[in-house]
């Protein structure tokens, strides 16, 4: 098989949950463990850090990465969904696997793993342990895939587990309350492993202290001690941050939201250094306010990692942002950055899948944007003459293409150089610009 034909076996012969929805969607570990078994249990020949949660998990997973390889590691990476190249999934210092090794792997192991049936998500996390083991990395950083209970990443005993917060998203499968949803991220707290909390509420927080009790695992709530006490957008991209301890920093990655994602992370790799995996870092010493290591993974985690779709610049004259934000908690930030946008006027290519509360994100969209109502190249995307319809019902008005890279040309069109054009509201959106647009 071509690379070519592999992906597409990949993505038709075997059940995804980002093209088919809850369909596509297999809980539980059985399968998992069974392939795991099968290739001599991998993930235990690396070490590995663990990462949920409902927003940011991206972010949080690449920076940490980033940090990892300035400190001299030989890190792999496993993240979801990718948005150009199924390669993106599984990368070692920011390079991706090579089309080589997804074509033998699912040649060889086919007549194994047909039988069992496995999802989409089993087989790719499989793929990227193996693949990391093969390539003899030090430390892997996991990002769940949905949930984290019962997600198929679950397998692993990391050094450390990050979930970066709770907000209501693949309510069908997870559950309708913050609580719910807290207790099946909860799932990827081990035994005596620390954990760091990005944030919690007053339903989310009890739900992971009593998990943390459970597993005898030291917890850290990220928001008890705030690192980052401003932050602020850099004209040329990036964002500029005062903490406590470690002075400013800047960093690559575009978007307020960023803030409370550097909290986490500073956290995250407080833990580290005292576990003697990272470099001279010590935030509880303010005479320690200068970290090499720290700042340039800050300032260069795209270029280290290839990571995407996180308010990224993509276009100056007019200014063009899209960002992979997906349900009610992304959009409060996004919707609040895109208020303090100061330009002529405000242009933004929207569409996303069934399966969100579309109601929910319509309702944080601003009302001064022209609209470009589409649908992404996806089985579960919305109608966009429905979208138009459910956001009519809102005040907000737009016109309708049938294509991404319609809307987003008739975007460009209409905008003036001093205008600003956004796209979002879906990955696969995102993805479709990416790989058709740009």
């Amino acid at each position: 098989m071509t690379y070519e034909q592999t992906t597409n076996y990949l993505f038709t012969q075997v059940p995804m949950f980002e093209k088919q929805g809850a369909s596509g969607y297999k809980p539980g570990l059985d399968t998992s463990l069974r392939l795991d078994e099968h290739f001599g249990h991998p993930h235990r020949n690396f070490r590995s850090i663990h990462i949920g949660g409902t927003n940011g998990k991206g972010s949080c997973s690449h920076t940490i990465a980033a940090l990892l390889q300035q400190c001299g590691y030989r890190v792999g990476l496993y993240t979801s969904p990718h948005l150009v190249d199924f390669r993106e999934r599984i990368r070692i210092n920011g390079k991706p696997i090579s089309e080589q090794y997804v074509i033998d792997f699912v040649e060889k192991e086919r007549p194994f793993f047909e039988p069992l049936h496995p999802s989409f998500f089993e087989v790719t996390t499989a793929m990227a342990f193996k693949y990391f083991s093969d390539m003899q990395i030090d430390i892997a950083v996991v990002e769940v895939g949905l949930g984290g209970r019962l997600d198929c990443t679950n397998i692993i005993t990391p050094i450390l587990s990050v979930i970066t917060n709770i907000s209501l998203d693949h309510t069908q499968l997870l559950g309708n309350t913050l609580a719910e949803i807290a207790a099946e991220k909860a799932g990827i707290i081990k035994k005596g492993v620390d954990v760091v909390i990005g944030e919690a509420n007053e339903e989310t927080r009890p739900i992971f202290e009593a998990k943390a009790k459970e597993m005898g695992a030291p917890i850290i709530f990220a928001e008890d001690e705030p690192q980052v006490l401003d932050a602020k957008s850099i004209p040329e991209g990036g964002m500029l941050y005062t903490t406590r301890y470690l002075g400013t920093l800047a960093g690559e990655l575009s978007g307020m939201y960023q803030a409370k994602n550097l909290n986490t992370i500073i956290m995250a790799n407080k833990v580290l250094m005292d576990k003697g995996y990272l470099c001279d870092i010590d935030v509880d010493n303010p005479a320690k306010t200068y970290n090499y290591e720290f700042k340039e993974a800050l300032q260069h985690v795209c270029e280290m990692t290839g990571l995407q779709g996180r308010w990224q610049t993509i276009g100056n004259t007019p200014h063009v942002v899209c960002d992979c934000g997906h349900n009610v908690g992304a959009w409060r930030e996004i919707s609040r950055q895109l208020e303090s946008i100061q330009c002529a006027q405000m242009h933004i290519v929207f569409g996303m899948v069934e399966d969100k509360d579309v109601e929910g994100v319509i309702g944080l969209l601003l009302q001064k944007a022209r609209y470009y109502f589409t649908k992404p190249s996806n089985k579960r995307a919305m109608d966009e003459n429905r979208l138009q319809a459910m956001a009519a019902q809102h005040g907000i008005k737009g016109e309708t293409y049938p294509t991404v890279a319609e809307a987003y040309r008739f975007a460009m069109r209409n905008a003036a150089h001093d205008d600003f054009v956004f796209v979002g509201g879906s990955c696969y959106l995102v993805a479709d610009l990416l790989k058709n647009c740009i």
